[in-house]
Formats: C-alpha cells, structure tokens, sequence
C-alpha cells in the first residue's frame, strides 16, 4: 500500500513509519517545512494547505499530528493550542481525504475521550466524559467525521508503553534507582498497551472490516499500584516512595488530572474483529520492555 502519514516524527508515528516500511509499503511523511526528501509532501494545518497533487493515487491516510498534552503545564494558552493543531490538522486532511479518496482514513484521539470512568469499564459504544481532554476527543474526532466517502478509523489510544519516551520512559530512570513507587491514591485505573501492539493494531485497521471509535489499549487494564509494583518487580527494585496527588498538581499543573485520574477502557471493537495482542498482560510487557 501506498500510505501518508502525519505526525511521523512523534513516538508513534516514527514506530509507525518504520514499520510500515519494512513491511514493503510505501509511506510519505506530510511535513510542515519544506520537503528535504522524495518520500516528504508539504502541508500547513494553520493555512490549511497540503500538498494534494503528490499524494494523488494513496490508498491511505494515517493522521497522527496534534501538540503533546503532556509537554507543558496547561496554561489557558497551551489548552488553545492543544485544541487548535487538532482541530486545524484534522479539518485539512479530511478535506485532503475527501477530495483524495484513499481506502482508508486513520485518525488519532485518545481515552481522554471517556474521561473519569472510576472502577467502571467502558468501550467504543459508552458516552464521552466532560473534563477538558473529553471535549478535545468530541472535537477531534468530529472533524475527522467530516471526510466524505471513506472509510474512518478512529484510534483512541490509551497509555503507550515504550523505554524510549511517553510514561514509562519518564518513570524508568526513578524506578531504576529505586525512587520509584505508586502515583496518588494508586486506585486509579490506568489502560495501557505497548508501542509494539499500538503499531501493529494500527496496520491491522489499515485491511480489516473495521470503523468508527477503535480503543487502542490491551485488554487487561490495571491499576496504578498495581503498574508501578510490576515495573518495579520487573526491575528487580523496591517502590516505596508514593507520590502525592497534590505534589503532582504542584508540579505538572492540569496534565495531573490524567495521570491521577482513572480511565478503565476495554478494547471491545478489536476484540470483536479477532485482533490478536503480542503482550496482552502487564507482567510480560514490562519484563520484555526493561530487559
């Protein structure tokens, strides 16, 4: 397949586009600045430009692109942010994907959509929730809705595990020393699933029967003192330092609400197409991931 992806430089779209290629497909990386290489195409969400005629004849379209909800403190002018590259992102390429008519559109979001779930299980079919990510999700995945005569995918991720950023790569340098230890309460649902099955579930969505809401997490979610006593076991370390809620509200502001808050989202439309999970539990993710 001929594939063009956004975001290709983000932990999972530069795992995606490797993938991808060693698999025999072709991908072009959309990129803001100008194109350096054969396999680059230019486009401008702001100005909501792209570059339609070198992506003429793509049999799908992966959008990934968005401002990391994590990277800053959620000042009112970062939230702005947050919302706009998605909105603007997503708005260029479904008018991109309508006018192209590729086989297939991929559109990211997240389980913020659900928002706080406490200790009940929600999947694809189940109400968005009303805190700030939840309507970042709506609007999101509203744009996307709005490409025309295609099939639409929409991959609402939840906490991707990988030693080389995202969560785990920022909590493995404490658990290594051994500072390592459950996050608040520890009671909070956390649903998880590896960049080698977020890849490989993406590629799946690329063939098979499936659209709409898709939740991208393993099917076994778990608590957060339940991951940080893997992790750390995993390391052969100790995680006895807890980490308040309130010092991390101190210390990361806004962005607390999603690493205290519980989200307990269940996989149902991946289970329902027969999709398979190289690491389904926690215990053999982490042993696989810190070896």
């Amino acid at each position: 397949m001929r594939v063009a992806v956004t975001g290709s430089s983000g932990l999972i779209g530069a795992a995606l586009v490797g993938h991808l290629k060693s698999e025999g497909h072709t991908v072009q990386r959309l990129v803001r600045r100008k194109p350096n290489s054969s396999d680059e195409v230019q486009w401008d969400p702001s100005a909501g430009t792209i570059d339609l005629a070198a992506l003429e004849g793509v049999d799908a379209i992966i959008h990934l692109a968005g401002t990391g909800v994590g990277d800053k403190r959620w000042t009112t002018k970062y939230r702005a942010a947050i919302l706009n590259s998605r909105l603007l992102g997503t708005n260029t390429i479904a008018e991109a994907v309508t006018a192209l008519k590729p086989k297939v559109f991929i559109s990211a979001s997240a389980i913020g959509f659900y928002g706080e779930t406490g200790n009940r299980a929600v999947v694809e079919t189940d109400r968005s929730g009303e805190e700030f990510l939840s309507a970042v999700c709506r609007e999101w995945e509203g744009a996307a809705d709005l490409a025309v005569g295609v099939r639409i995918v929409k991959i609402r991720t939840g906490l991707v595990l990988d030693p080389t950023g995202g969560a785990l790569g920022r909590l493995l340098p404490l658990f290594r020393l051994g500072l390592g230890g459950k996050l608040g309460s520890g009671k909070q649902w956390w649903s998880w699933i590896t960049l080698h099955d977020e890849i490989k579930a993406i590629t799946y969505c690329l063939t098979a029967d499936i659209s709409g809401p898709v939740n991208l997490t393993s099917p076994n979610p778990v608590t957060n003192q339940d991951f940080t006593g893997t992790l750390a076991r995993a390391l052969h370390r100790p995680a006895l330092f807890p980490v308040p809620g309130f010092v991390l509200k101190l210390v990361i502001g806004g962005f607390s609400s999603e690493i205290l808050g519980s989200a307990k989202v269940l996989p149902k439309a991946l289970q329902d197409n027969g999709f398979v999970w190289d690491y389904p539990h926690l215990t053999t993710a982490l042993e696989a991931l810190t070896e």
